[in-house]
């Protein structure tokens, strides 16, 4: 944001909002009226006082031009970050009516801007001195050692448990309730396995779910098993399989192949949480390389991870893979350039050509929920009580989830395509394809559906 005339759309700037509540109360805050002294540089910087409840405004700076992503300060008393202020500040900027001028920042906001920045650089420094020593590889491997054997018992108690539950028959598993599964689930959290404990809880929400239950356990219980397996026979598998046993166990990765340089276009981001964490999903999409990878982060529950990237801009870094067969998993590296406006899309394929892509991705990940898709030329249209993305060309159609149909941004979708073919970003799996980001036919900005 380095150019005066450039601005983010509404929509970009909303999704950077830590929750729905976030949202609602910064678009109240996106209009004239509580703010004064407003203003922004050619730097990046937008600032203003924006009238509360007490008698002294509230000072907010965003600092938009930092490669390492957007940045903000609040004297207001919210742990939200971006706060609501600090939204209705960008939402004013992104106007463009005049009503945040160009000019020279208070000496408030260049203290800050200062001062964040003096950190960062140290901050650099620092991580590089430290990368430069090296940790004890022998205490290393000893403790990967005690780890993995930890995991070993527990997979092999889990292996028990699912004999059990087929020896008795699966009616048993609606009559013991969900205390065995959490039971069972707290096991594999003493056993450092965090992968099995997730997948076990998830088993335990099936019995009594409806019509079907039955074999949607059968299958969910084939598939810990196979998982099961897979680590207790790890050394037999190719090295790229057994590299997502591992992260599919839980098991900590750090990444390690080569860095990629690119330009980044954001695709899609969005939270998920439980009464634990909230984790953070951020698609990008390489200009250059056609590759796609994902961002993963992680906040205690209530607090919005880092980064939030804006749906729809593009930035120049690195990236580097994590490992396993088929993961897209990524690590974001050095930021050359801030988020900033681009033409860029991914190419959209038909929906028979997804429904493929997730089926070879499979291949290499029999764990993988869904896999993220580009649709072009897709319309989104209504059937028996659900909807579907069709191909505009005729022929076949992929089914919305349940989930994605819940959604207001299902009726996002519907407005801007109008009955005419639209772009559409999401994740495709066996349940259906969630919608997440979505763009008109020829330009246009991105439309967020999450």
């Amino acid at each position: 944001m380095t150019q005066q005339g450039v601005r983010w759309t509404a929509d970009q700037v909303l999704a950077l909002a830590p929750d729905v509540a976030s949202r609602k109360a910064g678009s109240k805050l996106g209009a004239a009226g509580p703010w004064s002294e407003a203003g922004s540089s050619e730097e990046g910087t937008v600032w203003g006082l924006c009238k509360g409840s007490g008698s002294k405004p509230y000072q907010t700076v965003v600092d938009i031009a930092d490669a390492a992503g957007p940045a903000y300060k609040c004297s207001c008393p919210s742990r939200k970050f971006p706060c609501k202020h600090a939204l209705g500040l960008l939402l004013l900027w992104a106007g463009g009516d005049g009503t945040v001028p160009p000019g020279r920042a208070p000496d408030w906001a260049e203290q800050w801007i200062k001062g964040r920045r003096q950190r960062a650089q140290e901050t650099r420094e620092t991580e590089g001195a430290s990368s430069a020593g090296s940790a004890d590889p022998e205490a290393a491997r000893r403790r990967a050692e005690r780890r993995a054997e930890r995991v070993t018992a527990g997979a092999v108690e889990l292996e028990q448990r699912l004999t059990d539950l087929l020896r008795g028959g699966l009616a048993t598993a609606e009559q013991s309730g969900y205390g065995l599964w959490e039971e069972t689930a707290a096991r594999m959290v003493d056993a450092q396995a965090p992968g099995l404990a997730a997948r076990v809880r998830e088993l335990g929400a099936i019995p009594s779910s409806g019509p079907g239950w039955p074999v949607r356990l059968l299958e969910e219980c084939a598939l810990l098993h196979l998982l099961d397996r897979g680590w207790l026979r790890r050394e037999r598998l190719p090295e790229g399989l057994a590299a997502t046993v591992r992260s599919r166990i839980g098991l900590p990765a750090s990444p390690d192949g080569p860095p990629i340089r690119d330009h980044w276009l954001v695709l899609a981001q969005y939270d998920t949480s439980d009464s634990r964490l909230t984790t953070r999903r951020i698609w990008l999409y390489g200009a250059e390389s056609g590759r796609t990878v994902l961002l993963l982060s992680y906040g205690a529950a209530g607090r919005a991870p880092e980064p939030a990237l804006p749906v729809g801009l593009a930035f120049e870094s690195e990236v580097t893979a994590y490992p396993g067969a088929g993961q897209l998993r990524a690590a974001l590296g050095e930021r050359f350039t801030p988020p900033a406006p681009t033409a860029v899309r991914p190419p959209g394929a038909t929906t028979i050509q997804a429904a493929a892509r997730y089926g070879e991705a499979l291949r290499e990940d029999p764990w993988l929920d869904s896999f993220p898709v580009t649709l072009g030329r897709v319309i989104p249209t209504p059937v028996e009580g659900s909807w579907q993305l069709a191909d505009a060309d005729g022929g076949t159609a992929l089914p919305l989830t349940s989930s994605a149909g819940a959604r207001p941004g299902l009726w996002r979708l519907v407005a801007l395509s109008g009955g005419a073919p639209v772009t559409v970003f999401g994740e495709c799996g066996h349940r259906g394809f969630t919608p997440l980001t979505a763009w008109p036919e020829g330009a246009g900005e991105a439309v967020t559906l999450c």
